[in-house]
């Protein structure tokens, strides 16, 4: 099952070498030392997340080189040079320099001799170093960039954070969805967007956050505009929360007859080519849906960690049934003879 279509388009196209050193180390904390001043950094840009290590390059061999990705000198390229003549260092690194690299990381405290950053600087590639480990820095940084370049969409719904489950309430415009995320919220629980919600793939996860205009504001027909966090506490609002299932409100109508009652058929939804545990929910008077995503939530969690209740109901009623077939072949059937007395 499916609603949509979710046009996913990336976060952001391209971000500025500026930016990056910025961030990475406002942001995540990481030490780096400029080997090389005087560039723009503001010109020179980033478009994807994955990182090079340009020891094939050093070596003379180029026709694969992915210069446009930013490169990272560690040990290995490093001890590398310092092995070569300056002659041969300069030639070896002329293979980088001549191409548009955006940026070059030298890790592990390495450094580079001052006439190879002579040419870096007139080939206007801005270097930096940072005694963090390669590896170390790798993770650090394609963290960063992914979530810089991560795909984004738009859907039109509430998320709401019930017992630490990510639920997703969708459904046609005035059908309630609101409603049911506020009282949610005023049992306890936690909103993390209301009619706006952002949805950012990463790491085949999809993370749920709200826009700059609709974060913990919610809108109830009849009321108007409302601040969640001003009315219920900081407690009663996340920022961001993994969607992990797609609760969809609908009309009761003849076709509701064919809804899911047992739970043994899992349906799931594709969500930016993710499948999603999905619930349909007919809407008829007197239900209440506040209890029902809760009992989702702990369903799903129950789920989560190994327990079934529908696939354990099947088992008993099967288990029940040989049990019956077995005493029908053995003995002739007999009325209870004995019923425990009720004594409340």
């Amino acid at each position: 099952m499916s609603f949509g279509p979710h046009k996913s388009i990336p976060k952001k196209e391209k971000i500025s070498v500026a930016y990056i050193i910025e961030k990475l180390r406002e942001r995540v904390n990481v030490e780096l030392n400029v080997l090389v001043a005087e560039c723009d950094n503001t010109q020179r840009y980033v478009t994807e997340a994955d990182l090079h290590r340009p020891g094939l390059a050093l070596a003379g061999f180029v026709k694969l080189f992915t210069h446009q990705r930013i490169q990272i000198i560690g040990n290995t390229e490093s001890r590398y040079l310092k092995n070569l003549s300056v002659a041969e260092q300069k030639e070896a690194f002329k293979n980088l320099v001549q191409f548009e690299i955006p940026v070059l990381f030298v890790t592990n405290n390495n450094g580079l001799p001052n006439h190879l950053l002579e040419m870096a600087k007139e080939a206007g590639i801005p270097v930096y170093g940072t005694p963090y480990a390669s590896t170390r820095f790798l993770q650090l940084l394609r963290e960063f960039l992914e979530d810089q370049f991560a795909l984004q969409t738009i859907v039109h719904g509430s998320m709401v954070d019930v017992y630490g489950v990510g639920i997703l309430i969708v459904g046609k415009s005035g059908i309630g969805k609101s409603e049911v995320a506020l009282d949610l919220v005023e049992r306890g629980h936690r909103l993390v967007s209301d009619d706006a919600v952002i949805l950012t793939k990463k790491n085949n996860v999809l993370m749920t956050s709200a826009t700059e205009m609709n974060k913990h504001f919610m809108e109830i027909r009849g009321l108007g505009i409302i601040d969640i966090m001003s009315m219920f506490g900081v407690r009663a609002i996340r920022y961001q929360k993994r969607l992990e299932v797609v609760l969809e409100l609908s009309l009761w109508d003849e076709e509701s007859q064919n809804i899911e009652r047992t739970g043994l058929n899992r349906d799931t939804t594709s969500v930016m080519d993710i499948d999603i545990p999905f619930i349909n929910l007919p809407i008829t008077p007197g239900k209440n849906i506040t209890v029902i995503a809760e009992v989702i939530a702990m369903n799903y969690l129950l789920r989560h960690y190994g327990y079934d209740a529908a696939e354990a109901f099947q088992g008993k009623v099967k288990k029940h049934i040989a049990e019956k077939k077995k005493r029908r072949s053995s003995a002739p059937r007999r009325a209870i003879d004995y019923f425990e007395g009720d004594v409340e």
